[in-house]
C-alpha cells in the first residue's frame, strides 16, 4: 500500500477529471483516476502523471452498476490508501433533447449518474472519513444547477438534484470535518471528450478557434485544476460551499 493521501476522481476524463488528477499528482497524492470507458485514454492519464513524477492508477468502473462505486472504495481504502479527497466528476450531458425525444431511460439515466451516484459515494465514504476525523469530497457541476433551459430537460432536472444533495450533505456533516463544494463550471471547457464528442469535431474547432488559443474565453482544465486544489485545502474557518467558475469575458449564463 501507498504512504501517500490518496484522491479518488470519479470521472477521470480529458478535461477537469484528468487534470485536477494530475494537480493532486503532483501535490504528493496517490491519484486513483476511474472512468467508465476508454482504457487507452485512462492509461495516457496515469502515464503522464508517472512519468512527471506522480503516482496513479486508473479503474475502469461503470458507477451506475449495483454496488460499483461502493466497491471500488472499499477497495482502494484496502489496496492503494484513506482515501483523503474525493472529485465527483461524472457527467449526463445528453446534449439539447426536446421533452419528446427524452426518453424515460435517459432521463433515469441522468438522475442515476449525478444525484443518485453521488447519494451512494455519500453513504459509503462519509462514514469513513468521519472516524478518520474529516475529508473532502468536491462536486463538479454545471450552469443547469441553477437554470432549466430549453432541451435540458433531463440534465437539469439531475443537476439542480446534485446541488441540492451538496447543500443537504454540507448541512449534516461539515461539522464532523467533511467539507463538500458544489463546483459549477458556467462557461465552455476545453474537453475534447466531453464538449467535443457533443459538439462534433467541425463546431468544437470553431468554437476553440474563437475562443480558445491564447483568447481565454473558455475553461482551461489545467487552470481550473488549481480552483480544485486550493478549495480542498481552505482552512475549516473559511471553507467555500458553492463557487461558480467562468472565463472573465463570459457573463453569467444562468443570469442570461
Amino acid at each position: 500500500m501507498n504512504q501517500k493521501p490518496v484522491c479518488l476522481i470519479l470521472g477521470a476524463g480529458a478535461g477537469i477529471g484528468g487534470n485536477v488528477g494530475k494537480k493532486f499528482a503532483k501535490e504528493g497524492y496517490h491519484t486513483v483516476l476511474a472512468r467508465r470507458s476508454d482504457e487507452e485514454g485512462l492509461n495516457k492519464i496515469v502515464d503522464d502523471i508517472k512519468k512527471n513524477g506522480g503516482s496513479a492508477v486508473g479503474r475502469l468502473v461503470n458507477a451506475i452498476e449495483d454496488n460499483a462505486i461502493e466497491y471500488l472504495i472499499v477497495d482502494i481504502e484496502k489496496n492503494e490508501g484513506p482515501i483523503e479527497v474525493v472529485l465527483f466528476n461524472l457527467g449526463a450531458q445528453f446534449g439539447d433533447r426536446t421533452l419528446e425525444d427524452t426518453s424515460l431511460k435517459v432521463f433515469e439515466l441522468g438522475w442515476r449518474l449525478t444525484s443518485l451516484a453521488l447519494f451512494r459515494l455519500a453513504k459509503v465514504m462519509t462514514p469513513i472519513m468521519e472516524a478518520r476525523g474529516g475529508g473532502k469530497i468536491l462536486v463538479t457541476s454545471a450552469t443547469s444547477a441553477m437554470r432549466g433551459n430549453a432541451g435540458q430537460h433531463a440534465h437539469a432536472a439531475a443537476i439542480g438534484g446534485r446541488r441540492m444533495l451538496c447543500q443537504t450533505l454540507n448541512a449534516e456533516l461539515s461539522i464532523k470535518g467533511i467539507h463538500i463544494c458544489h463546483i459549477y463550471i458556467d462557461a465552455p471547457i476545453e474537453a475534447p471528450d466531453t464538449l467535443g464528442r457533443l459538439l462534433g469535431e467541425e463546431l468544437y474547432q470553431k468554437l476553440l478557434d474563437e475562443k480558445s488559443n491564447g483568447k481565454d474565453g473558455m475553461v482551461i482544465p489545467e487552470k481550473v485544476a488549481e480552483t480544485f486544489y486550493h478549495i480542498a485545502h481552505q482552512h475549516r474557518s473559511a471553507w467555500t460551499s458553492e463557487v461558480d467558475i467562468r472565463p472573465f469575458s463570459e457573463q453569467p449564463w444562468w443570469n442570461n
